[in-house]
């Protein structure tokens, strides 16, 4: 395998350079600061050389301790060689002169090549752990271990290409008509309501391309800190669109076969409320909830039942199309700035679905795993004995005169009861 003609010990040599170091968290007021008009191409480059890196390598040292059948797959051997080859191009800018102009060119064409050649990272990652699934199938412990590191995984690729974004959006001479006062991905004051409404109409038109219908919606605005006007806050747009395009599918998909033999179908409610701290979003439907059991596996990337996509190398395809990771990555974008993203269902009603978001700028910090001690014994313990008893599926009979002779040292243990 050619990873750009640097040998294996070379790129370990590097990863353990770098991992060393704890990323770096940047808040959305510093993405703004770091990119207004004062912004310099030169001090991007020189953070960005260090910091890119540094959160690679982090990330690389948590996939060496993914199991070894894991690691072997065919599609994580390709994702490693990717993630291999972009650390020691970006290496490659350590010693050059952030005064040259030709070095910074280069850097924001090398940023641009590593940001595509990451673009099917997801699912990639994704056929991984399915190829896993077919060959050896699920067991607790690397279910817990593999859902740990995902978490950790794609949140880390969502905070990379955040910095890669915002350089090469803001340095590469160009601004993008549609939005002129974004300050690189992000908009100062993104108007909320807005993006719902947009994730709304795309959902709406999928749902009707497949369903022939689809359910309406009544929006709701709540702004405490100023009434009556529009709800604005510092955000990436396209990582809210992402959130409630998935949210929104999930919602009408639910609500239409429910109630197909329903004459009419029961509104999506959404509503927005701006305080002092958050912005929450909570989206309701009647689409029949799901049990409180199978919540938390809605969030799971090893017991998806989703199908393999059948095109992997078409990138204008939806990224997690086809492989159900669209709940926890979507959880991942809310959770990347200190929000979350939470489902609260009713079985045989609906479910209410809520994204918190923090109102203010400064507060919205990058969350970034970060390799360490802390970290290596979630993939070094087993997983232990449930100190809670578990359910029996065939509940036995506890009749005076069935009970079983336990003893609790040398007290009947069934008197305890009496």
């Amino acid at each position: 395998m050619n990873l750009f003609m640097c040998s294996f010990s070379g790129i370990l040599k590097q990863v353990e350079r770098f991992s060393k170091f704890s990323p770096f968290p940047l808040s959305m007021k510093q993405f703004i600061d770091f990119g207004s008009t004062n912004a310099c191409e030169k001090t991007s480059f020189v953070f960005l050389r260090q910091e890119l890196p540094v959160r690679l390598a982090n990330i690389m040292k948590e996939i060496d301790y993914l199991p070894d059948k894991l690691l072997s797959t065919p599609s994580v051997k390709l994702l490693n060689s990717w993630y291999s080859r972009s650390l020691m191009e970006l290496v490659d800018f350590l010693e050059k002169d952030p005064d040259d102009k030709d070095v910074l060119k280069n850097f924001t064409k090398t940023l641009v090549n590593i940001r595509n050649r990451h673009n099917n990272v997801v699912p990639t990652m994704a056929q991984g752990v399915l190829e896993y699934k077919d060959a050896f199938g699920v067991d607790p412990v690397t279910n817990q271990n593999v859902q740990y590191f995902l978490d950790r995984f794609y949140m880390s690729r969502i905070s990379t290409r955040m910095l890669m974004n915002q350089h090469t959006l803001i340095f590469d001479g160009s601004v993008n008509p549609a939005h002129p006062k974004h300050i690189g991905s992000i908009d100062p004051s993104c108007d909320v309501v807005e993006v719902v409404k947009d994730a709304f109409e795309t959902s709406k038109m999928l749902c009707e391309q497949y369903y022939l219908t689809s359910p309406d919606m009544e929006i709701t605005e709540v702004n405490s800190k100023n009434p009556d006007q529009p709800l604005h806050i510092v955000y990436v747009p396209s990582h809210l669109y992402h959130m409630l395009f998935e949210l929104f599918k999930n919602a009408m998909r639910a609500t239409v076969e429910t109630h197909e033999t329903s004459p009419t179908l029961p509104p999506i409610k959404v509503r927005v409320s701006l305080g002092s701290e958050d912005l929450t979003i909570k989206m309701s439907d009647k689409g029949g909830g799901v049990p409180l059991r199978k919540i938390e596996r809605l969030f799971s990337y090893m017991y998806s039942t989703a199908p393999s996509p059948v095109h992997m190398d078409n990138s204008r395809n939806a990224p997690l199309a086809g492989f159900g990771y669209g709940l926890p990555i979507s959880r991942l974008y809310a959770k990347y700035f200190q929000g979350d993203l939470q489902l609260y269902s009713m079985e045989g009603y609906g479910t209410s679905a809520v994204i918190y978001l923090k109102a203010l700028s400064s507060e919205s910090v990058e969350r970034l795993p970060v390799f360490n001690k802390s970290a290596l014994r979630h993939y070094q313990t087993s997983m232990e004995a449930d100190d809670w008893c578990m359910p029996s599926k065939d509940p036995k009979k506890l009749g005076k005169n069935e009970m079983t002779n336990r003893h609790f040292g040398e007290i009947d243990f069934w008197l305890f009861f009496k």
